[in-house]
């Protein structure tokens, strides 16, 4: 057994739920948290685990991906969860909590654990200790710490600027409308094509124009590279930007009309199973209600349903699928783990559920244990494939949990909410019998 205490640097919600899960077996933390002598442009409050936007923590249902994710935290006493539990608000179906009574109570649970000690400091370089470490320094990772993280990578491994398209379910897209094709015959017919006419792309495109935008926050710059501007911003570049862009038909024909569209959308998949598809190129500021109305437009997508809507925002994260064991280990340095949002997922839950995993793989090599992950048909499970699997690696992008990153069901036909209700039950069966097999108490 490896002996000394566990280091943790960040002390958001996947720091603090790690330390946690590591000090409710027994072992010593030292938590390194920069406030209140240094702030990110996003953080006001002193204490852990502060929420730095919405207080909202997703919904509860149980028949949901996010509050399948929760139910499968709980049975594994997140601390988060639980002082979440203890701090709601009224909310409707959603968890959303007091963030100030929050924030005090996940501090105060963890500074009467006898084992904790929290550090008030910035931490600029990476300790060089056979302490084993947990790097949970979220999407706003300081630029000293982040520069000697790329330094201890190398190469392109840490991403500072996330520019994301939205995802779609492949089931609810209307296929009598697309068509499958690859550029010029090029290869496999890989993308599904969304065929526009020409009154068509030009009504989406004033659509774009007039769209409601996300207004940038006070620490958030908006210098947007070229390689990866938002759809709106192309679209007011000129009337016919976009058809010579992201929308370019050239060398799609319609197999069924033998017909070169005027100007198409193409959604590639995104994930093996093809549950998912990207939109490419729509990376996008636009708000979530004018996403949906705007991207309803695309001929197919009418009545299409989103695992996930697309943003342009600052964060770090790692491109985790090359650099971290399923343990969430660093490959190169097994003493060094990595929790949270800079991981690659997206979202308060997520990031506490990454967090949660981190610290139990620490503990496990601590107690000279193997540690399985949890199966990929669970909420859990499947976020950890997701940011390790090495299928993930070509267009790796920051992802929160939904429906179609799990394991896929059986082929058999499934209305919505009867598939929701069997992912759920699947899940649940398969956390309890990984529970029991790793002998954990809920």
């Amino acid at each position: 057994m490896k002996s000394g205490e566990i280091h943790i640097i960040g002390g958001g919600l996947a720091g603090c739920e790690a330390a946690w899960q590591i000090l409710k077996r027994g072992h010593r933390v030292h938590l390194f948290e920069m406030k209140p002598k240094k702030y990110s442009p996003a953080h006001k409050m002193e204490s852990l685990a502060e929420l730095v936007c919405s207080n909202s923590l997703k919904t509860n249902h149980p028949d949901s991906a996010p509050g399948m994710l929760k139910e499968e935290m709980r049975k594994l006493n997140s601390l988060i969860l639980s002082v979440a539990d203890q701090t709601a608000v009224p909310a409707g179906s959603a968890l959303a909590v007091d963030r100030e009574q929050f924030s005090q109570g996940v501090q105060t649970c963890l500074l009467r654990q006898k084992n904790f000690t929290l550090s008030r400091m910035e931490i600029t370089e990476l300790v060089k200790t056979d302490s084993l470490t947990i790097i949970a320094t979220g999407p706003l990772t300081s630029d000293l710490l982040a520069q000697a993280i790329n330094e201890k990578l190398g190469g392109d491994s840490l991403y500072f600027y996330d520019a994301i398209a939205p995802i779609v379910y492949a089931d609810s897209i209307d296929m009598t409308k697309v068509f499958w094709a690859s550029r010029y015959d090029k290869g496999e017919a890989d993308y599904l094509n969304c065929p526009f006419t020409e009154d068509q792309y030009k009504q989406f495109r004033e659509e774009l124009l007039k769209g409601e935008k996300v207004a940038a926050k006070a620490f958030e710059d908006f210098r947007y590279f070229e390689g990866c501007l938002p759809i709106e911003v192309l679209a007011a570049r000129g009337e016919n930007t976009l058809a010579f862009g992201p929308m370019k038909p050239v060398g799609l024909r319609d197999p069924r009309t033998g017909i070169m569209p005027y100007a198409v959308v193409q959604l590639r998949r995104e994930n093996k199973s093809g549950a998912l598809f990207n939109l490419v190129g729509f990376q996008t500021k636009l708000t979530w209600p004018a996403q949906e109305k705007i991207f309803r437009m695309i001929p197919g997508l009418e009545n299409v349903q989103f695992a996930r809507m697309g943003s342009i925002h600052r964060n770090t994260y790692l491109h985790s699928p090359s650099l971290l064991h399923h343990s969430l280990q660093l490959k190169t340095d097994p003493r060094i783990f990595f929790a949270g949002q800079i991981t690659g997922v997206e979202g308060y839950m997520e990031s506490t559920a990454m967090g949660l995993l981190a610290g139990l793989n620490v503990a496990s090599v601590l107690e000279e244990k193997t540690f399985p992950p949890p199966p990929a048909t669970t909420a859990m499970g499947a976020l950890s494939a997701y940011i390790t699997s090495p299928e993930s690696a070509k267009n790796f992008q920051p992802m929160n949990i939904n429906f179609g990153i799990l394991e896929p069901l059986s082929l058999k036909k499934m209305k919505k909410k009867e598939k929701h209700l069997a992912y759920g039950k699947r899940a649940a069966t398969e956390f309890n019998q990984w529970m029991k097999y790793l002998n954990i108490n809920s």
